[in-house]
């Protein structure tokens, strides 16, 4: 047991830091998809990611300590295996299985060769289980079919070449039982799926929810709150390069952000019918519902009550980054100051966090300040 533990140990932490990488990017597929978070394809995809991790990391760990691991072998190691069935000979090897004594029956349960030949059917069950979600009909099982082969040749493949050269030879053998049973657990995986998926929503009524939104048009706070972020961070990187080629200080690097915010959040939405880089990626855009004039003058109004959130935590941190030297007689009103400053920041970086959390868990009760002092609306008509 302990050689399966810690492949899945090594495949948990993979599966966490991959888990931080993915997670944003996962939510704007699924606001801009589906125009909401379903809770349940995100446990059903994230857990295949974690399944094929592990799945990888069983076939593949431990590795060798060494790449030369053609001198732990003996010159004449064959690396494959092409006879069909053999892990039943395999199985019953040792003369102590006798078909006319049932009480031999039970040994085969016991057998190493059947350990693996189990293992490697089940292996791909679950493969068939998220095929069964992903495909949805029944008749594509043949799909299904040649999808877990070609997994499983992958997997053999990858064991036969040392991972394709990192080791040169192979550790493990290539086997045509494997290639076999893991096709056969994947097909079977994907007949069972209905009992294991039948506590999930199917893709239907996901796809349901979503026309209902739409119909509605109706935009979720977070597909708000994910635009928003997009646009910030690419503004920032906008920043950042244009800091590149100049003189990089405080003042330098507010007054780049200042104009980039400005022409990215309140010309180009002007221009662009409502919408900023980070609403057309969540497929949405801004609307005073009135006229293209009054809804001019509101996206003015919202960049400006965005600009005046970051003008404030800007000045703040001048006035907490402030140096003075203790031989001034400064020293201590820039004391008071910095940590003023300090509080302050830590006060409104509170508060505009309760203020997303309730817009965000406000089920549509409220809008975000920018949004509500220009009183603009989000809309996914063009």
């Amino acid at each position: 047991m302990s050689a399966y533990m810690q492949p899945l140990y090594s495949a948990s932490i993979a599966f966490v830091l991959l888990g931080f990488v993915l997670w944003i990017p996962w939510m704007i597929h699924m606001y801009r998809k589906h125009g909401f978070f379903s809770l349940s394809q995100t446990l059903l995809s994230f857990s295949f990611i974690f399944y094929m991790i592990s799945a990888l990391f069983l076939v593949l760990l431990p590795l060798p300590d060494t790449r030369n691991t053609c001198a732990m072998q003996n010159p004449n190691t064959q690396h494959y295996s092409l006879m069909p069935f053999r892990f039943i000979a395999d199985t019953l090897s040792g003369g102590w299985f006798d078909i006319k004594r049932p009480a031999t029956y039970m040994l085969v349960f016991k057998q190493p060769a059947f350990y693996q030949a189990f293992f490697n059917f089940i292996l791909l069950m679950p493969l068939g289980v998220y095929l069964r979600y992903f495909l949805t009909h029944k008749k594509l099982w043949w799909k299904a079919a040649i999808i877990a082969f070609f997994v499983t040749l992958f997997y053999e493949v990858t064991q036969i070449t040392g991972i394709y050269g990192i080791y040169n030879c192979a550790y493990r053998i290539f086997d045509v039982d494997d290639l076999m049973l893991n096709t056969m657990g994947g097909i079977l995986g994907f007949f069972l799926a209905p009992a294991a998926l039948a506590i999930f929503p199917s893709k239907e009524r996901i796809d349901a929810r979503a026309k209902y939104l739409l119909e509605r048009d109706e935009v979720k706070a977070m597909s708000v709150l994910l635009a928003i972020a997009i646009d910030i961070f690419l503004v920032d990187i906008i920043r950042q390069i244009i800091l590149h080629f100049t003189n990089q200080n405080e003042v330098t690097s507010f007054i780049v952000f200042s104009v980039v915010s400005f022409l990215w959040m309140c010309v180009v939405p002007i221009l662009w019918n409502g919408r900023t880089v980070g609403t057309a990626i969540m497929r949405f855009r801004y609307d005073s519902k009135l006229s293209k004039k009054t809804t001019i003058s509101r996206l003015i109004k919202r960049y400006a009550a965005f600009y005046m959130a970051y003008f404030t935590l800007a000045i703040v941190g001048v006035l907490n980054n402030v140096e003075v030297t203790m031989a001034s007689p400064y020293y201590k009103a820039s004391v008071f100051l910095a940590f003023g400053s300090a509080v302050l920041t830590a006060i409104l970086m509170v508060v505009l966090f309760i203020h997303i959390m309730l817009v965000v868990f406000g089920k549509g009760k409220r809008r975000f300040f920018f949004d509500e002092s220009a009183d603009l609306y989000t809309t996914r008509k063009k």
